[in-house]
């Protein structure tokens, strides 16, 4: 997609059937009573919750209810990560850059309301650009005006080019009228949340919560499904009996045999790797992180270590794909790789190259055969979330083929809150986890959100936790990634932007604060029997998982329930 100079992107919002299902007894009324219960059944998903369900709409908060983002919470537009296409218009119709790309002119629909049935005008655009949870940092935003009810200007101390899904494919559009008021976001539990999207909260309760169909979205004459029930589930076996009894309609995660779920006839299913699998390491000592991971040498003789191949075989029993050091998405990405030799991660352990490495920085093997430096043996905790079992199995091979080479890594499981209080506060040594593949073509969103350092407002100290919107919880912090990221914000060449992600790739594929996996084998299981529109190979018009921000809200207004 090319924005360059004056070129506007006039963009066809995609009207769409949605999806909302079923109800229970709850404790928070959503929507300023603006659902509308009347649909045959719910349509019943899982996105990722554990018991007890709290409680949680706030779009900023690290526990958000998935529910949140895209069924009541929108960006302007929306953007398909699966390829590399026009976004579709949500509130917004379409935008324009000036030519230097220090200004974004965005013209939303007309007539638009709020669940509450307020009107929802570019003054609210404007409100949610400056608003400080959606611009932590400033981002480098001089002002956000509207000049009537439709248009909001965006102008910028630079250009602006390489951030557009930031700016309007990520960026939550609020209701001025209630986020005004709300000074401490980040404590904000927004139980009763008002938004432009096609859902609103019908009942929470710590078994589900339920979504109802929004009488004031603007196409809710489309909506198809008038009802979402999201069940909380404490394990991928659970999910996949839950399917297999037809008693679940849509969930993302891995199931080792789909025939085992696929054979009541009712369940369909995609794999759509996307995303990377790595090893989160707190690398970074001088903003807190403590261990022997904080050392370079153990991180990239850990790197070498590794048996990709055989972890993509014993735990993610062939689906996954190969995954590049410089995390550019193959081949979507590869004109981004900038030096062949590091397109991909090594796929086969090398135990004498682990060796050398950890020889060079001053470790000594021992005779228990584990290496050792200034009397301390050189041994890392590995945590990965509980019931998660692809995960699981990979931490466990991981140990084995670390302990080949020297390396005592010890593997245990965690619940879902005490691996998130982990990586947001920095107390951990290793995470098996996933990162956030970009939703468009291009790997700046992951060196900026992920690589980012203290200059762009990307990481924290340990203790505290990492800023809204930004995910690095390695603490990694390299002036020259820094740098060369500020760079790329500003350029519209592709030649140039190249360069500069080649320098962050030299920096990162040498500093492995995150050490590549795999690119995860994303598979997303739903109802085709009772329940169509969904994305298909031939008209993979989203990525599918229930759990996706943003795109599962999108998907859930094409669905509509079977004839």
């Amino acid at each position: 997609m090319i924005r360059n100079g004056k070129r506007k992107i006039a963009l066809t919002a995609v009207a769409g059937a949605s999806v909302l299902a079923l109800g229970l007894t709850a404790c928070a009324g959503g929507g300023g009573g603006s659902g509308d219960a009347n649909g045959d059944r719910a349509l019943r998903v899982w996105a990722g919750s554990q018991t007890p369900i709290t409680a949680n709409y706030n779009p900023f908060a690290p526990t958000v209810l998935h529910g949140a983002l895209g069924p009541i919470y929108e960006p302007l537009f929306f953007f398909n990560k699966t390829a590399d296409s026009e976004p579709v218009g949500l509130i917004g119709d379409s935008y324009e850059y000036n030519e230097d790309g220090t200004a974004i002119t965005i013209t939303i629909k007309p007539d638009l309301k709020w669940s509450d049935g307020e009107p929802l005008t570019a003054a609210d655009v404007a409100f949610s650009f400056t608003y400080e949870a959606n611009n932590p940092d400033g981002n480098g935003l001089v002002s956000a005006e509207a000049s009537d009810d439709t248009t909001v200007v965006l102008t910028y101390s630079s250009p602006q080019f390489t951030t557009t899904f930031a700016r309007l494919g990520s960026t939550y559009i609020l209701p001025e009228h209630v986020w005004k008021d709300v000074k401490d976001f980040a404590d904000f539990a927004n139980e009763e949340p008002v938004g432009s999207g096609p859902y609103v909260v019908d009942k929470t309760t710590s078994e589900s919560y339920t979504l109802v169909a929004n009488k004031n979205y603007r196409d809710a004459d489309d909506l198809g499904v008038k009802k979402v029930q999201y069940i909380a589930v404490d394990n991928n076996q659970t999910a996949q009996d839950l399917l297999a009894a037809g008693k679940l309609d849509w969930a993302g995660m891995f199931i080792p045999n789909p025939d085992d779920v696929t054979s009541n006839g009712k369940i369909d299913w995609i794999n759509t790797p996307q995303d990377p699998t790595v090893l989160y390491t707190c690398s970074n000592a001088e903003l807190g992180c403590t261990g022997p991971q904080t050392d370079v040498a153990v991180r990239q003789a850990l790197n070498v270590a590794i048996d990709r191949a055989t972890i993509k075989e014993k735990a993610f029993v062939g689906l996954t794909g190969d995954i590049s050091p410089t995390f550019a998405l193959l081949p979507r990405d590869e004109k981004w790789v900038a030096d062949a030799a590091n397109e991909v991660s090594p796929q086969e352990a090398d135990a004498a190259e682990a060796g050398s490495i950890l020889e060079a920085a001053g470790y000594v093997k021992g005779g228990d055969g584990f290496y050792a430096k200034d009397g301390a043996t050189l041994e890392l905790s590995l945590i990965s979330v509980d019931g998660w079992t692809d995960y699981n199995d990979a931490a466990k091979l991981i140990s084995e083929q670390a302990e080949a080479a020297g390396i005592k890594v010890n593997a245990s499981t965690v619940q879902w809150q005490e691996f998130s209080d982990a990586r947001q506060g920095g107390q951990f040594q290793l995470i098996v986890g996933g990162v956030v593949g970009t939703s468009v073509a291009d790997p700046f969103q992951i060196y900026r959100d992920w690589f980012g350092g203290t200059a762009v407002e990307s990481t924290s100290p340990v203790g505290e936790e990492v800023p809204a919107g930004r995910w690095n919880f390695s603490r990694y912090s390299n002036p020259v990634v820094d740098e060369a990221i500020q760079a790329a914000v500003a350029t519209n060449d592709e030649a140039t932007k190249k360069e500069l992600y080649g320098t962050i790739q030299t920096e990162i594929v040498r500093d492995l604060p995150y050490i590549p996996l795999v690119i995860n084998a994303t598979q997303t299981f739903y109802n085709t029997k009772d329940f169509t529109g969904w994305p298909t190979e031939d008209n993979l018009y989203a990525f599918p998982p229930s759990w996706g921000a943003i795109a599962a809200g999108h998907i859930l207004t094409q669905l509509q329930p079977a004839k």
